[in-house]
């Protein structure tokens, strides 16, 4: 029996987020904060005698973005600090066994550039481009870095943080025509080694690889709704250099709506399916409610 089979992540390295590429003035920053409920059923290697597990978790994000210009183009810089408060239930050799875990998770810092259909502009300069340009193609890459400040144990299995690094680069376009907007984005995460994992072992991961796509329809005066889906193949784990065959595909897909109030103010609603295969990992629903600031 490996420890590593029952390790299942807490928040997948996918994500399903509309209008990562949206075009705004530079200089504007953006303040939020938002809550995400998830329950779900948990699928892990049958040989470690779990069943019937279950997840519950709270999830707190405080972001910040910031919009600049670099070489003639708009440039983002994002900030995500997540907290958790969550519930695993199983059953362990037919014994019911409960886990809970709150704090910290592991902060995201995001760098991206739109180096094609965004040109960096403010104030009367973005409004009329944008008027001049209902339709129009944006292109952009960006780098994400998950830093490993979150709570981790060395002798637990169910952790917040992950004890290691995560570099995402990504690339992405968006066809603007009219109202609507068609988006696709490709990323892929590759991971640093876990020299502390349960028991003092070394946990690696192949890279994972994802795909995701959304159409926006936006209406007057600032409301937007979506519609999207995501794919990701997560790459074999090895412990100490063994490979474990665990090889696991992801589909995430929902609907998120958004609107502004009062030209500086945002709320998001949002429903998130996710569905794992080969039987192992976790099928889950969320709901997601977030408010921000711009300013």
């Amino acid at each position: 029996m490996h420890p590593a089979l029952l390790t299942v992540a807490l928040l997948c390295a996918q994500e399903l987020e509309p209008r990562r590429w949206t075009h705004l003035p530079v200089g504007t920053n953006i303040a939020g904060v938002g809550y995400l409920h998830t329950d779900g059923d948990l699928d892990v290697e049958p040989a470690l005698r779990i069943e019937e597990a279950e997840v519950e978790l709270h999830t707190v994000v405080a972001s910040y973005s910031r919009y600049f210009g670099l070489a003639g183009w708009t440039a983002r810089l994002d900030a995500k600090v997540p907290l958790h408060y969550g519930v695993w239930d199983g059953l362990l050799n037919g014994e019911p066994t409960t886990v809970r875990r709150d704090g910290l998770s592991d902060p995201v810092l995001r760098f991206s550039l739109s180096f094609a259909g965004a040109p960096a502009l403010e104030g009367e300069d973005f409004r009329a481009y944008r008027q001049a340009h209902p339709d129009r193609a944006v292109i952009g890459a960006g780098l994400a870095l998950r830093v490993p400040l979150g709570e981790y144990m060395d002798d637990k299995l169910i952790n917040l943080g992950e004890n290691r690094f995560t570099l995402e680069p990504q690339l992405g376009a968006v066809q603007h025509l009219g109202p609507w907007s068609f988006e696709l984005t490709g990323s892929a995460s590759f991971y640093s080694a876990n020299d502390d994992f349960f028991g003092g072992n070394r946990l690696e991961q192949d890279p994972l690889w994802a795909l995701q796509a959304h159409v926006v329809r936006s209406f007057e005066p600032g409301l937007w709704v979506a519609a999207g889906a995501a794919y990701g193949r997560a790459g074999e784990t090895e412990i100490n250099g063994e490979g474990l065959d665990d090889e696991r595909g992801r589909l995430l897909y929902g609907l998120s709506a958004g609107v502004s109030a009062a030209s500086t103010h945002a709320i998001r609603v949002g429903y998130l399916r996710q569905e794992s295969f080969r039987n192992l990992g976790g099928d889950s629903h969320s709901l997601l409610l977030t408010w921000a600031i711009v300013f």
